[in-house]
């Protein structure tokens, strides 16, 4: 038996770390689009989110098209999975599917970091950063905005549990 005669391509991307954009939040949160869609070609998104001792973080939600894995890389993360809220530690992690419900944030009173991961990878970095402009502006947002907002960026509210 031979085998057919496959050849690879050069392909690999190498970022450094001076080029990987980040943004911050006013809350003081930074989020670093280690590896967005558009780097990875749609096929999934990585961000690093390193969250103030200040309590923050969104409400219980889902997404239709995309699944999220949350790794913990520092302090303790509020993570919630759809039935109870959990505080992960360093190497700890969920894994939520489309139309998992889930949230997450930081009510430890010291900082935290994670490693966020979907896929496949839609251009997240859009609504964070929308987001963050939103804060920064001041502008308050009616609650058709915000479902509007979310809709756009495949984001369904699904109550306030926390």
């Amino acid at each position: 038996m031979s085998w057919p005669r496959l050849t690879g391509e050069i392909s690999a991307r190498y970022r450094e770390t001076g080029d990987v954009p980040q943004i911050s939040h006013p809350s003081g949160t930074r989020i670093r689009f280690v590896a967005p869609g558009s780097v990875t070609d749609g096929q999934y998104g990585l961000f690093e989110w390193h969250m103030p001792a200040e309590p923050g973080g969104p409400d219980p939600h889902f997404h239709t098209t995309f699944s999220e894995f949350f790794y913990i890389t520092d302090g303790t993360v509020a993570l919630f999975d759809g039935a109870r809220w959990v505080h992960a530690t360093k190497g700890e992690f969920v894994y939520v599917p489309p139309r998992g419900i889930h949230a997450f944030g930081n009510d430890s009173g010291t900082p935290a970091s994670m490693l966020v991961l979907f896929a496949p990878g839609p251009p997240r970095e859009n609504y964070v950063t929308e987001l963050a402009e939103i804060r920064q502006s001041g502008r308050i947002l009616t609650d058709e905005e915000w479902l509007e907002l979310w809709a756009r960026h495949d984001q369904y509210p699904v109550g306030r549990d926390r």
